[in-house]
């Protein structure tokens, strides 16, 4: 929100966000027709965007900047104004699910479903005191206690069932999504925790004309895995072992310091490198990969997370490398842009009529969700192919496959 207020005022720049920056290529390279995407799709412009929210804590958007320590102070005060009008609304929140918090400025009567239809009424004031056409939901909550789906999860019919009885297998984060959805809210799911990937939500999202996304930002470490793990495997180069540990201090780091929102976190994490490198296709070169991930909650660090990777890879003959990668990296920085893309993609796929899980924005996440039984694509290029060639196919231009064969007859 932050972000988006300097942008608007011309004091700072949307650094790292696709549909404020990036291009896209339009028929042949001899074209030279390279729009930039907000020229190329009817996005929604960032002077028509009203930000709102839930949040367990009372404090204002500037307030709680303030305490984050993300932005410099001269930079914060320049939109403290728009941010200080910023207050959240009360709050869908178990301390099962997140252990190590607690907040006041929560919802306390009734249940479950008492709590959702109050948020579908949250939505509904929001929309009309703010005079908004279209809306979009993100997930930026803090990461829940890992669960697998259940029995309650597996129909709407179930599932509404559970919001009355407040069965303990259903999140708050699913309260939220279901209240989007039932709202005809886009949905996207920025943590690593089971949310709307169950089949009562997916079946409703396609059923009911709702995109959804999701899941777990795509910033830091397993952003760099995406960038480096394709390019080992194109050269078929081998890889031992790679080993992962992170320190970070913010709030996300003391959530994932509990070992229940840390395995939610961990899954995502890990599957990354076995869906890129595929060592069922070559076992000679990944099938005994030793991958290892480890989180730890470092106070001093704050927002400026420090990602240190270890790669013990191999060549030819079997001759042994290695590689290090120590990533000094922030993480609400790189993850602003991310939230921001989400927003103004969702609200076009919804204009465009797409309907249920949009892997074509896959891009942003380390765990993408897809079809059942369709494997996700984590290769971060080719994702980005993806993406443009949707938005390429949304506007009648014809898809790139890099053949180019043309250039040579």
């Amino acid at each position: 929100m932050a972000g988006v207020e300097a942008v608007k005022q011309g004091i700072g720049q949307p650094v790292g966000s696709l549909t404020q920056m990036g291009t896209v290529r339009l028929g042949k390279r001899t074209d030279n027709r390279t729009p930039h995407i907000k020229d190329f799709v009817p996005l929604a412009s960032l002077n028509d965007l009203v930000f709102g929210g839930w949040d367990i804590f009372e404090d204002s958007a500037y307030e709680a900047a303030r305490k984050a320590q993300v932005l410099d102070a001269p930079l914060l005060e320049k939109v403290a104004e728009p941010l200080a009008a910023l207050r959240p609304m009360k709050a869908v929140f178990d301390q099962e699910y997140v252990k190590r918090l607690n907040g006041p400025n929560v919802k306390t009567e009734g249940s479950l479903m008492d709590k959702a239809e109050a948020l579908i009424g949250d939505i509904e004031d929001f929309r009309k005191a703010n005079g908004c056409s279209r809306l979009v939901m993100i997930w930026c909550g803090s990461t829940e206690v890992f669960h697998r789906p259940s029995s309650v999860h597996g129909s709407m019919e179930a599932f509404e069932a559970g919001l009355k009885s407040n069965h303990p297998e259903i999140a708050p984060s699913q309260v939220y999504a279901y209240a989007a959805l039932k709202s005809g809210v886009p949905f996207a799911n920025g943590a690593p925790n089971l949310t709307h990937d169950i089949p009562a939500l997916l079946d409703y999202a396609k059923a009911n004309g709702v995109p959804v996304c999701g899941k777990d930002f795509k910033t830091g470490q397993t952003f760099m895995k995406t960038l480096l793990a394709p390019g080992l495997k194109a050269r078929l180069l081998g890889v031992n072992g790679w080993f992962s540990t992170n320190i970070l201090g913010n709030r996300d780091g003391e959530v994932l310091d509990d070992p229940g929102s840390f395995k939610s976190k961990e899954e995502t994490k890990l599957s990354v490198l076995d869906q890129i490198l595929q060592p069922h296709l070559y076992p000679e070169l990944y099938k005994d990969i030793f991958h290892a991930v480890r989180i730890n909650y470092y106070p001093p660090r704050g927002d400026a997370k420090e990602g240190w990777d270890n790669i013990d890879v191999f060549g030819w003959l079997g001759y042994p490398m290695q590689i290090k990668i120590d990533f000094l990296c922030r993480d609400s920085i790189l993850a602003a842009p991310l939230v921001l893309d989400l927003v103004l993609f969702l609200d076009l796929a919804q204009r465009a009529g797409f309907r249920g899980i949009q892997e074509w924005l896959s891009f942003y996440f380390k765990a993408p969700m897809t079809a059942p039984g369709l494997y996700p694509e984590h290769d971060i290029f080719i994702q980005l192919m993806k993406l443009k060639n949707t938005l390429r196919w949304m506007k009648g231009e014809d898809l790139i496959t890099h053949l180019g064969l043309e250039y040579y007859d």
